[in-house]
């Protein structure tokens, strides 16, 4: 299982870019969080106030293990920014999956 982390503006971006190499589903989640960053602060009608949760989109994405490097691969390089806040990933072995409305199993079930 891949979590990843990006700035919310590059979802249709990396989510094409999964397509393409062959990923088939992903979950996605509007959260929000902070790394290096801390939050910022931000002005508003002349005030300053501290944002110290940033909006992130979260991708959980499940695949077979011999794909796991290059679904990275292809994250890292479509969400890069070159700026902070660009994200993480990180990767998690999972035990079972199962397709609720076939019974398929594991590999079959992705």
């Amino acid at each position: 299982m891949i979590i990843a982390a990006i700035k919310p503006f590059k979802l249709e971006e990396v989510r094409e870019a999964l397509t393409t190499i062959g990923v088939r589903g992903m979950m996605v989640s509007e959260v929000k969080g902070f790394g290096a960053q801390s939050g910022h602060t931000e002005i508003y009608r002349g005030a300053e106030y501290a944002v110290n949760f940033v909006p992130k989109v979260k991708l959980e994405i499940v695949v077979a293990d011999s794909m796991a490097e290059q679904v990275v691969n292809t994250i890292t390089t479509t969400a890069k920014t070159d700026k902070i806040g660009d994200g993480k990933i990180f990767v998690i072995d999972v035990e079972s999956a199962l397709r609720v409305r076939t019974g398929d199993l594991n590999d079959d079930a992705l």
